[in-house]
C-alpha cells in the first residue's frame, strides 16, 4: 500500500498560511496600547471603545448591513425567479444566451462594472446615496444567486413535478411545496453569498455612493489614505467575525437541512 504524500498537506497549509497570517496580525494589533503596528506594548480595548464611540461610523454601519440584507433579500427573490425562467425555458440558443450574459457579469471587472453604474444613474437621473448603492448591489448579486441555483434546479428529476401534478396540485403547489423545499440549499448559499458580496464589495459602491452615504469598505479605504490607525483593526477584526459567524450559520442551516431531508427518506 503506497503511503500519501504529504506534500499536498503541506501546500495547503502554506496557502493557509499566506491567507490568514495577514489577517491575524491585523487582528493582534487592534488590542495594542502602543498605537502602532510595530512593537505590542499591552493589551487594552481602548481601540473598540473608541470606535463604538464614533456615531458616524455605527451609521455607516448600519448603513452596510441595511444595504447588505436589502439587496441579498431581493437579489435572491429575483434569482430564484430567473434561474427557473433558464431551466424551463424550451429555446437552447435562447438558454445558452441567457446563461451566458449572466456568467458574463460575473466575471467583468467591478471597475467596468461601477463605471457603467456611474453612467446609468447619470443619466437616468438618479441621486447617488442609498438608491444607487442598493440597485448597483441587487444586480450585481443576482447572477450569483442564478449560478447557486442552477444545479439544484438541473439535478431535480422531472418525475418529482410529474408526480405532484398527478395528484392534483397546481402551480403554486408544485413550486411552493416541491420546487422550493428541494432547491433550499441552493437558494441559502445564494443568499449568504449575495450578502457577503455586499458587504465586502468596495469598487462599484466606490463609483455609485454619493455624498452623505457611505459603506464600510469605502469608509475603510478613507481612513487608511490618512494614515494607520488602530481603528481601522479593530473595525476589520468585527467584520471579519461577523464574516465568520455567516459562514457558521450557513454551514448550520444547511446540515440541518441534510438531517431532515435524510430523516424525511428513513421515514
Amino acid at each position: 500500500m503506497k503511503k500519501k504524500s504529504v506534500w499536498p498537506r503541506v501546500y495547503l497549509a502554506f496557502i493557509f498560511i499566506v491567507l490568514y497570517a495577514p489577517i491575524f496580525y491585523l487582528m493582534f494589533y487592534s488590542f495594542n496600547s502602543g498605537g502602532t503596528m510595530n512593537n505590542f506594548e499591552g493589551f487594552t480595548l481602548e481601540w473598540y471603545k473608541e470606535l463604538f464611540g464614533d456615531k458616524r461610523l455605527l451609521i455607516i454601519v448600519l448603513n452596510t448591513i441595511i444595504i447588505a440584507l436589502l439587496s441579498s433579500a431581493i437579489s435572491t427573490i429575483i434569482g430564484v425567479l430567473g434561474a427557473l425562467a433558464i431551466v424551463y425555458m424550451r429555446k437552447k440558443t435562447a438558454k445558452q444566451a441567457l446563461l451566458s450574459f449572466n456568467n458574463v457579469l460575473i466575471v467583468s471587472p467591478d471597475v467596468i462594472i461601477g463605471a457603467s453604474f456611474l453612467i446609468l444613474f447619470t443619466m437616468a437621473g438618479i441621486k447617488l446615496g442609498f438608491t444607487s448603492v442598493l440597485l448597483s448591489h441587487i444586480a450585481f448579486s443576482i447572477p450569483i444567486v442564478v449560478i447557486m441555483v442552477l444545479p439544484k434546479l438541473q439535478e431535480m428529476s422531472s418525475s418529482l413535478i410529474d408526480a405532484a401534478r398527478d395528484l392534483g396540485a397546481g402551480h403554486w403547489d408544485v413550486l411552493s411545496k416541491v420546487v422550493l423545499p428541494y432547491i433550499s440549499p441552493g437558494v441559502f448559499a445564494g443568499f449568504f453569498m449575495a450578502l457577503t458580496y455586499s458587504l465586502d464589495d468596495f469598487a462599484v459602491t466606490f463609483f455609485v455612493t454619493g455624498n452623505g452615504f457611505s459603506t464600510l469598505s469605502v469608509e475603510i479605504y478613507s481612513l487608511a489614505r490618512r494614515g494607520i490607525s488602530l481603528n481601522i483593526n479593530a473595525l476589520s477584526t468585527l467584520l471579519f467575525l461577523f464574516t465568520i459567524i455567516l459562514v457558521a450559520g450557513y454551514y448550520f442551516i444547511m446540515q440541518r437541512n441534510s438531517r431532515s431531508a435524510g430523516a424525511g427518506v428513513q421515514k
